[in-house]
Formats: structure tokens, sequence, C-alpha cells
């Protein structure tokens, strides 16, 4: 709606007017080019913030300390490298970008962060107030907001992404809500949900937000810990220091390599036991074989034909022998 100019009609006045409020033509002039053009200026953007502000877009100046951090976090760790290099960019010229939160509904005179969490943190180890937009945001719209933002904005990783969608599809938040606040479809979304549920949250944590490491990647490791010994293996090497001194951006190929190298132990077999012997002065050959749940037995001679069909004649009896004796 068009806003009518406080001292609008200053500008507006007849000659006689004029000529009372300006004896001369030099005063007059001053007074278009001096302190009441300045106190127009002034006015006219009170009256605009003021607006603003109402709608919930004026920059205001907040206490980085009356700042509460979004329940549903979005980040894995820090990329000390990009942080210093904000930090050092607000130290010089100062915070460009406001950061947006919305009324704290708990809490009086407290703020949570929509987004623009490394900003106040830069505010509060700079000990200066932040700059920020206030919005009553309500949930649904105030998760669309975050995601969005940061999506677009903090080039949030495959795997943060992933573990912001788990976040609220713990909290409750609808996967129609999901897919719009991250801008994905129904079957990405499965598929970041399936990542981040799968591996488990100590080697996730381990890992960080793995810069460069795709879809495909992590796909390619939850695979793997899909299997419950391989899951297991992969929280005891984390836990025994695998990646305390490796690099944030090997950390994923570390974790992947040396699940890939170890393999699952087989239980030792037992090898079969071979004899062999002679009877009857060497008239008969004997050659048998014991592996446990199998027996071969194999006889040479130039009876051997007819011995052995004397064997298989007799098997039964001899089998009703040998259980005989086993019970005596």
């Amino acid at each position: 709606m068009a806003r009518k100019h406080l001292l609008s009609n200053i500008g507006g006045m007849r000659p006689a007017e004029a000529s009372v409020a300006a004896p001369s033509e030099t005063r007059a002039e001053y007074a278009r080019r001096g302190a009441s053009r300045s106190m127009m200026q002034s006015l006219d953007e009170m009256a605009e913030n003021s607006i603003r502000f109402l709608e919930g877009e004026a920059i205001v100046q907040l206490d980085p300390g009356s700042l509460d951090p979004s329940p549903f976090r979005d980040r894995i760790g820090q990329d000390d490298e990009q942080y210093q290099a904000l930090r050092n960019a607000i130290e010089r010229a100062g915070q460009s970008s406001p950061i947006l939160v919305r009324p704290n509904p708990e809490v009086e005179g407290r703020y949570i962060i929509v987004f623009g969490h490394r900003r106040t943190k830069v505010a509060k180890e700079l000990g200066t107030t932040v700059r920020a937009i206030i919005k009553p945001l309500e949930e649904i719209n105030y998760v669309i907001s975050q995601g969005q933002e940061n999506t677009a904005r903090a080039g949030l990783t495959f795997i943060e992404k992933s573990l912001f969608a788990k976040t609220l599809q713990t909290a409750g938040i609808s996967k129609e809500d999901i897919k719009t606040a991250l801008t994905v479809d129904d079957t990405l979304l499965s598929r970041m949900l399936a990542v981040a549920e799968q591996i488990p949250g100590d080697v996730l944590e381990a890992i960080g937000a793995a810069r460069g490491i795709g879809r495909d990647r992590w796909e390619h490791l939850k695979k793997i810990v899909l299997h419950p010994s391989k899951a297991a293996e992969a929280v005891s090497l984390i836990r025994e220091g695998l990646l305390d001194d490796v690099p944030i951006e090997e950390r994923f190929s570390a974790v992947v390599d040396a699940l890939s190298k170890s393999k699952q132990k087989k239980p030792a077999s037992s090898r079969p036991t071979e004899r062999t012997w002679a009877l009857a002065e060497n008239a008969l050959k004997v050659a048998t074989k014991d592996a446990g749940r199998s027996f071969t037995i194999a006889v040479k001679s130039k009876d051997a034909s007819g011995f052995g069909a004397y064997l298989s004649d007799n098997l039964e009896r001899l089998y009703r022998e040998f259980q005989e004796r086993r019970e005596t």
C-alpha cells in the first residue's frame, strides 16, 4: 500500500507560505539541501523500517547470547578453513548478509536461529551484535526455510542432507514437507534416509561432512555395513582410533578401504585323515579317508571286486555289531 510522505507538504507549499517559511532564497535552498532534507529522509526511512519490521523483514541488531540453535541440525562437524574464511571476511568488512531467526515460543526475549549459525558464532567470538531478520514462522515453514536456505546457500553435502532429513522425520515432519525443504523427489529422499539409517551414527560422526563424496559412494558404504558383522567392525575401527590422524577429506576413503581389506574369518575346517596299509602279506591294500561326516574306504587286490561285494552284503550286520559294541 502506498504510503504518504510524512513531510510531503513541505515541498508543496504555496508561494505565500514559502515566503514566510523562507525569508530569503539562500535559506530556502539550504533547507532543501541541508538539515531539512536529512530529516525528511530519516523520517521516511523510519516509517519504512517500522512497516518492514511489522512484516518481519527489518534487519535488527541482536545479542548473539539471546539466540538458540535450531533443534534440527543440518551440519556435521565444521569445515575449519571455510569457517576461518568467513570469520576473516566479517572481521574485515562486517556482516553483509543477515541471519534469519524466529521468536522462541517458550522463552520471551529469546530467538531460535533458522539459518546463520556460523555467522552467529563469529559474532560471539568477535564480541559484536549479529544482524538478523525476525520472522514469526510456524514449525513447518521454519523447517522449510532452514532446509532451502542451507541447501542452496551453505552447500550441504549429501550426507548432511541425509541426516537433516532423518532428523526431520524423527521429529514427525511429513515426507512431503521434507521433500519441499530439501528440494528432492521421493526416490532421492528414500535413498538419503536409507543411508542415514543404515550406517552407524559413530561412523557418520567420525567421517564428517565428506565434501566431494556423492550419493553413489555413500550407498556403496551402506551396502558394506548391511551385514551386522561389518557394521560392528566399522564402529570398532572408529573407537580404536582409525581416523585420529586422518585428514577430514580422506576419512571416508579410509573407512571404506579398511572394511574392504578385512575379510570375515571363516571357521577353520579340519583336514581329512588319511590312512593306507596292507593285509595278508600285501595281497590286500587298503586306503581310508576320514572327513568327520564321511568315511571312504578303497581296497586293491586281485579279488578286490569280490571282497568289495562281500563288504556291501554284510554292511547291515557289521553296522549292527558296531552299535551293540558301542552301547556296551
